[in-house]
């Protein structure tokens, strides 16, 4: 085996060319280096013919050769390097042929479009070119008519002077016969008339003249036209042209070329106006310039500069009143159409439904009762749920909607409303919105203050009552008795041969609920209750809090039409579009329709219990109802505060400076949990003292709020609720006292003993003794000294003293000193003598009484 192994040595191949090369330093040095130069090597294309007479591949006839192959290729591996070089060959060959099948069809297409611009110019040309030519021959009718006539005249005078001459030279040839028709035939004859030398010379100047004029106009007018269109082509005004008169301004090729696109989009039509629409303009009492503009679809900036041409002086963003924008209205050729601020509200659908669209829906029936009768219970009965104890407490202190399948197959949705005092509002939306008002009375219990008010509350609805009378199972229970005291308050139940339902049962045991759902059934069947569902949706909203995860949600109980999701709708002053809808077991649903109750996610902010929910078609109609809503309810409580006197006011703060104030901050975790405490809290108080609401919201306590309540120096009270982390630490730092609470009953009566700490505490007096002055003495250093004796009781240095004088008390105050003989003590009882003397008074008598008596402050406490 050789060094070389069958390899080339390095080196320079390629037979290098030698030289030198002179290099040049500074100072003047230079150097002498020998290079070798290479020639660059030149590629040259395989031809198509010789790659064919390969074996081997396109383009590489040499590669198939084993003994061309560079070292270390196997003859796999080299056919796999074929393989691709032939596949990538074919790839670039179609690569290619594409390319030039879409330039070809690119250049096919601007071939076509190129034709269609050149054919619609030819037409145009065509069509100018014939009207140019009509109107030329125009032209030339009318000069040659006009060249006839003035040929004819000249004709006329050449023959008139032409026979004057004849006359004039043969006077004695001319006879009266034959002379007359002389004239009438030189007119018709114009050629033949060549006697006379006059005749001739008068023919001659005058009847070719105008044609000569004529002619030469149009050779010098298409002369200049040539001229100025070379003169256009040339760019250059020198100053023989310019001397000349020739050389005015010309159109530019630009301006040609302007004049052709103008022309040529005008005959496709595009070149056309549109026509200005008229349009009915709504026009509130007051509106910003924008909007106005929009509602016309006039640009901002013309309306505008309308309003300064009228003298005002405004910006796009002010807003204008009712009449200047009418103004503006009928300048702009559109019609103004007044509309007032409610007229937002009309978008809410109110259309009557049909019959046909009618269709029977489950009834919603409310239990209503006294605190503690049995009314969740009862419907965990009927659930098969366990509410009760997740109360806290035990009792109801949120308004519950449920939807329950009956074991006949009927759904019948449920409104579960709190018996506590403190909670009439909700009772009240409850009866607003049910169809059948269940009253639960307890057995051992009768008739109690909640259930009179649940009575009114549901003849105040007319809704019909069904009389459920629980806790039978107890020891005690007496039915009897609850329908006697039913009937103090017009309720006549069926069992005295009255017209309400009565059913005994028992939430415990189970007793009578089916007769309860067959009550219900039957009262549902009577009132025939139906809904459209394919309407937009409206339902009146239950309850409403503000989720920490989930934002402002509301409980919901849809009435009429279906709610889905993704419905815009406007609740309230506030507004939303339905992100979600929860059913009442948690689960998520798409729609729901009439007397189904869920909860409502994706709302602006948290409404008021009790507000009416309805479906808007777009988000500007609900925002702008929301405004319109929020403004008013705004104006509304300005108004209350205006309308007041100077003189009211004054009375009022005079009147406040003797009355203490508790202030107050709530936060609860629904809407109807927070309205309740506040009606229960302003309840607090009298004359003295009372408990102003600073605030009252939902959701957790924040920043926010610690510093409204550090400023006001008032304590937080939550309830159900908790502070977050950062408003804890700010709480504790500000020294605001945080307050939880989870029952109502609890949370009054702190706020009551609170407020009772701000009334003054009662003064009483008690009598503990009499003494008669016998003497008067006078001592230095002291003063007048009075000699008495204790008559009844006993006298004490503490206490208060009164000075009588034939029974008037003419001094009140204290004692200076007290002495037995010379001896400072603290009492002197009955029957023993003593020295008294006043402090600061010192008009004393022989046979005054004085009266002692003890101050005693007793705390007060609101009833």
């Amino acid at each position: 085996m050789s060094d070389t192994d069958g390899k080339k040595p390095l080196g320079l191949g390629g037979a290098p060319r030698s030289g030198q090369v002179k290099q040049s330093f500074s100072h003047g040095r230079t150097k002498s280096v020998v290079v070798e130069t290479k020639r660059k090597r030149v590629v040259v294309p395989t031809k198509p013919g010789a790659a064919g007479a390969t074996g081997t591949g396109t383009g590489s006839p040499n590669l198939g050769d084993p003994a061309k192959r560079p070292a270390g290729i196997s003859d796999a591996e080299m056919e796999r390097r074929l393989t691709a070089l032939r596949a990538a060959k074919a790839r670039e060959t179609a690569d290619n042929e594409r390319r030039a099948e879409e330039e070809r069809q690119r250049e096919e297409d601007r071939q076509r479009r190129r034709e269609e611009i050149e054919t619609k110019e030819r037409e145009e040309r065509e069509r100018l070119e014939a009207l140019r030519q009509k109107a030329e021959e125009e032209e030339r009718a009318a000069r040659a008519e006009s060249e006839a006539r003035v040929s004819a005249a000249a004709q006329r005078k050449a023959d008139v002077l032409g026979t004057r001459s004849r006359s004039t030279d043969k006077p004695a040839e001319v006879s009266p016969g034959p002379a007359t028709p002389a004239p009438a035939d030189a007119p018709t004859n114009r050629n033949q008339d060549a006697t006379g030398p006059r005749g001739v010379a008068a023919k001659a100047p005058l009847a070719p003249a105008p044609q000569r004029k004529t002619d030469r106009e149009r050779e010098e007018r298409e002369r200049s036209k040539a001229k100025g269109e070379d003169a256009r082509r040339g760019g250059k005004l020198t100053l023989s042209a310019a001397l000349n008169g020739e050389g005015g301004r010309t159109r530019s090729l630009a301006a040609m070329k302007r004049k052709q696109e103008k022309a040529r989009q005008k005959a496709m039509g595009f070149g056309t106006k549109p026509e200005k629409q008229v349009r009915d303009v709504q026009l509130p009492e007051t509106i910003v310039i924008s909007e106005l503009a929009n509602r016309m679809a006039e640009r901002a900036a013309d309306v505008v500069k309308s309003l300064m041409k009228m003298g005002m002086m405004v910006t796009m963003n002010q807003a204008i009143d009712a009449d200047t924008a009418e103004l503006v209205i009928e300048e702009f050729g559109h019609k103004a159409v007044r509309v007032s601020d409610s007229d937002v509200e009309q978008v809410i659908d109110s259309v009557k439904d049909r019959d046909e669209d009618l269709q029977s829906r489950p009834p919603i029936v409310t239990i209503m009762g006294h605190v503690d009768h049995g009314k969740t219970s009862l419907l965990d009965a009927i659930r098969k749920a366990n509410v009760v104890s997740g109360e806290a407490g035990g009792i109801t202190q949120h308004i519950g909607a449920y939807q329950v399948k009956t074991p006949s197959g009927a759904l019948v949705s449920f409104l579960d409303t709190p018996g506590h005092a403190a909670f009439t509002s909700m009772r009240a939306r409850g009866a607003s919105v049910t169809d059948i008002v269940i009253l639960v009375v307890a057995a051992d219990d009768a008739v109690m203050p909640q259930t009179i008010e649940a009575i009114h509350h549901a003849k105040a609805a007319k809704v019909p009552l069904i009389v459920a009378i629980n806790k039978m199972d107890k020891h005690g229970a007496d039915a009897t008795k609850v329908r006697t005291d039913l009937l103090q308050h017009e309720i006549v139940v069926e069992a005295m041969s009255g017209d309400v339902q009565d059913v005994e049962l028992s939430a415990k045991t189970g007793m009578g609920i089916d007769t309860l759902l067959e009550a219900i059934a039957l009262q549902a069947e009577i009132l025939e209750l139906k809904a459209n569902p394919k309407r937009a949706a409206s339902g009146a909203v239950i309850e409403a809090k503000l989720d920490v995860g989930r934002g402002p949600v509301a409980t919901v109980l849809v009435q009429n039409g279906t709610l889905r999701k993704g419905d815009i709708f406007v609740v309230g002053e506030q507004w939303g579009k339905v992100r979600a809808l929860i059913n009442d077991q948690g689960e998520t649903v798409l729609e729901a329709g009439p007397s189904v109750p869920v909860e409502v996610l994706g709302l602006s902010g948290t409404p008021s219990a009790g507000d009416t929910l309805n479906v808007v078609e777009t988000e500007a109609q609900a925002r702008e109802i929301a405004d319109y809503r929020e403004k008013a309810a705004k104006d509304k409580r300005a108004a209350a505060g205006a309308a007041t006197t100077l003189e009211q006011l004054m009375a009022k703060a005079k009147a406040d400076q003797s009355v203490a104030e508790l202030p107050v901050l709530v936060k609860a975790d629904v809407q109807g949990s927070a309205e309740a405490i506040v009606q229960a809290l302003e309840k607090i108080g009298n004359d003295e003292v009372r408990v102003r609401i600073l605030h009252y919201g939902v959701g957790a306590i924040t920043d926010t709020d610690v510093g409204l309540a550090e400023a006001s120096g008032a304590p937080i009270i939550g309830f159900n609720v908790r502070a977050n982390a950062s408003a804890r630490q700010s709480a504790n730092q500000k020294g605001v006292e945080i307050r939880y609470y989870s029952i109502i009953y609890d949370l009054v009566d702190d706020i009551k003993a609170a407020a009772s700490g701000l009334l003054k505490a009662e003064v009483r007096e008690t009598f503990i003794g009499y003494a008669q002055i016998k003497e008067v003495f006078k001592v230095t250093g002291i003063g007048q000294v009075a000699g008495c004796l204790v008559t009844e009781g006993v006298a004490r240095r503490s206490a208060g003293v009164r000075l009588l004088r034939d029974s008037v008390v003419i001094h009140e105050g204290t004692l200076k000193t007290l002495k037995r003989f010379k001896d400072e003590v603290k009492e002197v009882i009955s029957g023993q003598e003593c020295g008294m003397a006043f402090e600061r008074y010192e008009d004393i008598r022989p046979g005054d009484v004085i009266e002692i008596f003890e101050r005693e402050e007793v705390q007060r406490s609101l009833a």
